[in-house]
């Protein structure tokens, strides 16, 4: 079941629940424009926590968050010389949180093909010593190192080409705003709970409620559902297991 951040009308949002758990009043918090700030911000922050586990235990089908309006594929122009491409954030202004993979095209005409990643701060022999040696090398880049929120690419490139850098990512969630009364998270309804439990929770251990385990047992409980859950979303697909080698005598 899908909730809402707050539906004063049927007492049935994330808001509501959060009222009934803590045995607050009705709209306690939805009706006070400060608590209301300050509990979205503890929703925002179950969010933060759930994607954790999503990321952690995601198979095959990688997981967005449903409430963004673009796909976690991002683009930028190649330049003549350049050597780094910050990425800190998305058009939208959404942190990012991972590469996952880098393609590059040097025309416009011809199809984009992968180019994988090295790491300059390990190479202790200087294996991969074009990145620091200081000749700026050109050519058709075929590896990048990811260095603070930038990659930096090798060979740099030697023509600058519309759209020519391409990135699949993960990125940070899209948070509640105390004006998304009718917005849900964007991850299963199934699990919509956590974002009543997990702030429900912070709330009671850090006032001593006699609830504060009860809801740090769901709490646990939840997670080990939404771990199971992410993990297995890819079923179309075929699973091969492999047994015991074959000894042949």
């Amino acid at each position: 079941m899908s909730l809402a951040l707050s539906d004063t009308t049927n007492d049935d949002g994330i808001i509501q629940r959060i009222e009934q758990e803590l045995g607050f009043p009705n709209e306690y918090i939805s009706g006070d424009a400060q608590r209301l700030r300050l509990w979205v911000g503890s929703i925002n922050l179950a969010l933060d926590k759930v994607f954790h586990i999503i990321f952690g235990a995601d198979g095959k089908w990688d997981f967005d968050d449903g409430n963004h309006t673009t796909d976690p594929i991002l683009t930028t122009n190649l330049v003549d010389g350049q050597r780094d491409y910050p990425f800190g954030s998305d058009a939208d202004g959404n942190v990012i949180l991972d590469i996952k993979r880098v393609f590059i095209r040097m025309t416009t005409t011809e199809p984009y093909r992968e180019i994988f990643p090295v790491d300059v701060q390990s190479d202790l022999e200087d294996v991969i010593g074009r990145f620091a040696d200081g000749l700026n090398a050109e050519g058709v880049p075929d590896r990048y190192d990811k260095t603070a929120r930038s990659i930096f690419l090798d060979p740099i490139p030697n023509a600058g080409v519309t759209a020519g850098l391409k990135l699949y990512v993960n990125r940070e969630g899209f948070y509640f705003t105390t004006a998304d009364t009718t917005k849900t998270p964007g991850f299963a309804g199934l699990y919509h709970e956590y974002c009543v439990l997990e702030p429900a929770y912070r709330y009671a251990r850090a006032n001593n409620l006699v609830n504060k385990e009860t809801l740090k047992r769901d709490i646990l409980e939840l997670e080990k559902n939404i771990q199971e859950y992410y993990s297995r979303r890819s079923r179309d697909e075929v699973t091969v297991t492999y047994g015991e080698p074959i000894i042949y005598e």
